[in-house]
C-alpha cells in the first residue's frame, strides 16, 4: 500500500476514535464511529486475498448494521425524553438497543461470530488495530451509558463471552482465531463489571490492549501466524520468544504477572456486590482460555523442533519495533507489584 494512504487512513482512524470518545451528541458519535468503520475497511483488505476481501465485506456489514442500530436507540431515545446527550440515555427499550449495538461492535456473544473470521482474514498489523483502538470508541459509550443499561443482560452477555470465548479457542490451531477468541474472552470480563464499577472497565482494557500490542508485535517481528510454524520460531530469536511466554501467561491472567490485576479487582467488586456466583463462575470459564494460553506458551518455547539448524541464533533485532515490543512485554510482566499505587490513583 502507498505510505501516503496509509497514512491517511491511520489519522482517519485516529480521528474518529477521537470524535466518537469526545463527543456527547449521539450523532457525533455516530459520525466517529462511521469514519472509523470506512478507514479500517482498506487496511483489512490491503493484501488483494479473497480471504481478506471477504473479511472486509464481512466486517462492513456488521458495523454497519451496529451504527443504524446505535442511530436507532438514540433516536427512540430522543423521541421519548428529547434529549439527545449520551449520558441521558434513560428509556429502557433504547438501551436495550444500544446494549445489542455495542455487543455487535465489539463482537460479545452472541454476536460474536463476525470477528475471528475478519481477525483471520486481515495482517496482523491490522488485526492489532481491530482488537485494540477499534474496541474503545463502543466501550467508551458503553462507559457513559452505564449508569442506565439493564445489569442483568449484561451478566449474562458477559458469562456467555467468557465461556464460548474460552470454548470456541480450543480446537484452533491459528494464532489469529486464538487471539480473536481470546479477546471475546476478555470482552466478557469488561462487560460484567461495567456496570458496577466502569473504572474497573477501562483498566482491564488499557491493560488488554498493552498485552496485545505485545503479543501481535512479537509475532509480527517473526512472522508466525499458525501454532506449527510457531513451534520452530524459537531458533529466530529466543529472547523474544522467552518474553512472548510470559506476556502470553499474563494474558491469561496468572499471578504475579500484570494480566492477573484485572481479574483480580473484578473478582474483589463483584463479591462486594453480592455478585459472587457470577464471579465463580466466569472465574471457572477463564479455566478455558487458561488451556489455549498454556498451548500457545508451551508451542513458543517449550517444544523442540525435530531437525537442528545450521543458522546463528538471531540475539538482537535491527527492527523499528524491538524497542516498544520491549517495553511492552516489561509493562506486562512487572505492572502488578505496582498495583497499590495504581489503585490509589484510580
Amino acid at each position: 500500500m502507498n505510505p501516503l494512504a496509509n497514512l491517511i487512513f491511520i489519522t482517519s482512524l485516529l480521528l474518529g476514535t477521537t470524535i466518537t470518545i469526545s463527543s456527547n451528541h449521539w450523532v457525533m458519535a455516530w459520525a466517529g464511529l462511521e469514519i472509523n468503520t470506512l478507514a479500517i475497511l482498506p487496511l483489512i483488505s490491503k493484501s488483494h486475498h479473497p480471504r481478506s476481501i471477504e473479511a472486509a465485506t464481512k466486517y462492513f456489514l456488521t458495523q454497519a448494521a451496529a451504527s443504524a442500530l446505535v442511530l436507532f436507540s438514540s433516536m427512540t431515545n430522543a423521541w421519548q425524553t428529547g434529549q439527545w446527550d449520551i449520558t441521558q440515555l434513560t428509556h429502557p427499550t433504547s438501551c436495550l438497543i444500544l446494549t445489542s449495538a455495542i455487543a455487535m461492535k465489539l463482537g460479545l456473544v452472541p454476536f460474536h461470530f463476525w470477528f475471528p473470521e475478519v481477525l483471520q482474514g486481515s495482517p496482523l498489523t491490522t488485526g492489532l488495530l481491530l482488537s485494540t483502538i477499534m474496541k474503545l470508541p463502543p466501550i467508551t459509550l458503553l462507559y457513559m451509558t452505564s449508569p442506565s443499561l439493564n445489569p442483568t443482560l449484561l451478566t449474562t452477555l458477559a458469562i456467555l463471552s467468557a465461556a464460548l470465548g474460552g470454548w470456541m479457542g480450543l480446537n484452533q490451531t491459528q494464532i489469529r482465531k486464538i487471539l480473536a477468541f481470546s479477546s471475546i474472552s476478555h470482552l466478557g470480563w469488561m462487560a460484567i463489571i461495567i456496570i458496577y464499577n466502569p473504572k474497573l472497565t477501562l483498566l482491564n482494557f488499557y491493560l488488554y490492549a498493552m498485552m496485545t500490542t505485545a503479543i501481535f508485535l512479537a509475532l509480527n517481528t517473526i512472522k508466525v501466524l499458525k501454532l506449527s510454524t510457531l513451534m520452530t520460531a524459537w531458533t529466530k530469536i529466543p529472547s523474544l520468544n522467552a518474553m512472548l511466554l510470559l506476556t502470553l501467561l499474563s494474558l491469561a491472567g496468572l499471578p504475579p504477572l500484570t494480566g492477573f490485576l484485572p481479574k483480580w479487582l473484578i473478582i474483589q467488586e463483584l463479591t462486594k456486590q453480592d455478585m459472587a456466583p457470577a464471579a465463580t463462575l466466569i472465574s471457572l470459564l477463564s479455566l478455558l482460555s487458561l488451556f489455549f494460553y498454556l498451548r500457545l506458551a508451551y508451542c513458543t518455547t517449550i517444544t523442540l523442533p525435530p531437525h537442528t539448524t545450521n543458522h546463528m541464533k538471531q540475539w538482537r533485532t535491527n527492527k523499528p519495533t524491538s524497542i516498544t515490543i520491549a517495553i511492552l512485554t516489561t509493562m506486562s510482566v512487572m505492572i502488578l507489584p505496582i498495583s497499590p499505587m495504581i489503585l490509589t490513583i484510580i
